[in-house]
């Protein structure tokens, strides 16, 4: 069911964390066997049984910046955070809000912090209908080995605006030339808040539509993608709503894709929970009400 999909990505249960401040302002949600961890550097963070606390002394984001960088660095070492991609990704609490400090991408999840990625639907106008083109992941990434994903996705780094890392993980992840990628419509975001092992994946979805001509085909070439299938909105909407092949967060960009080219449409029996649950992140209340009531 469609309402599955969208609650996979908003079970965060906020009890279950202790409040990041920095600067007075609660910027992330951290579990406590991961503060416990920050605790072992008193002189960076004060944690306590409700609050993890950045240095008020760290007064700037360079200062903070550079003060919570051996502390990833030696968590990661030690395997608690157990990936390593050298992004910087920033501490904020809107997208290009101001930013207190940023860290490595792979420490997101962990302190609980908002971030952003991309997602590129792929699409195509045929006699039949659209299709859509769809990506397998590669079976040695970390995240999802795999699964089904959007043509191009990937996260938001300090740096770069959004439609120049469309361009840039359009060129990396699918071969799209930069002149191609560059007519990519922002349609919409889509937040959620999914709490797993590693903590809290606090993020939003930009999401881009690229209409393609029939006769592209994209071609992996970074790795991370073992294949392309190009697949009839039907097909979309059918794996979506009754199987879990496409990588979580993907399910909800396919949701958004299906509602706006009228797939799923008011006569669904969850049309109007499924539109709720959907733009709502994090109100996990709504979202189980949603799915009893319907």
């Amino acid at each position: 069911m469609y309402l599955d999909r969208i609650q996979t990505c908003n079970n965060f249960d906020p009890t279950h964390y202790r409040a990041l401040l920095v600067d007075g302002k609660t910027y992330g949600q951290v579990h406590p066997a991961f503060a416990e961890q920050l605790a072992g550097w008193p002189e960076v963070f004060t944690v306590t049984t409700t609050q993890v606390v950045l240095n008020p002394e760290l007064a700037d984001y360079f200062s903070r910046t550079e003060a919570v960088a051996p502390v990833f660095r030696n968590l990661h070492e030690a395997g608690v955070i157990d990936t390593w991609v050298a992004e910087a990704y920033p501490i904020t609490l809107e997208f290009g809000g101001h930013a207190e400090l940023e860290i490595e991408r792979a420490a997101t999840q962990f302190m609980g912090v908002k971030t952003f990625g991309i997602h590129l639907n792929g699409l195509v106008k045929k006699s039949d209908g659209i299709h859509v083109w769809v990506g397998t992941r590669s079976l040695d990434k970390p995240f999802w080995p795999g699964q089904l994903d959007q043509m191009v996705a990937g996260g938001q780094p300090v740096g770069l605006g959004l439609l120049e890392n469309v361009i840039k993980e359009a060129q990396e992840e699918a071969n799209i030339p930069p002149e191609l990628a560059r007519q990519s419509q922002a349609v919409g975001t889509i937040p959620y808040r999914q709490e797993g092992w590693r903590g809290l994946d606090n993020s939003t979805i930009h999401v881009y539509d690229l209409w393609l001509p029939e006769d592209f085909v994209p071609e992996n070439t970074d790795g991370e993608v073992i294949g392309f299938e190009l697949m009839p909105l039907a097909e979309i909407a059918r794996l979506t709503e009754t199987t879990e092949e496409f990588k979580d967060n993907c399910n909800l960009v396919n949701i958004d894709l299906l509602l706006r080219m009228g797939v799923i449409t008011p006569q669904h029996p969850e049309y109007a929970a499924i539109l709720n649950s959907l733009y709502n992140a994090g109100n996990t209340k709504e979202i189980k009400n949603a799915t009893r009531t319907t």
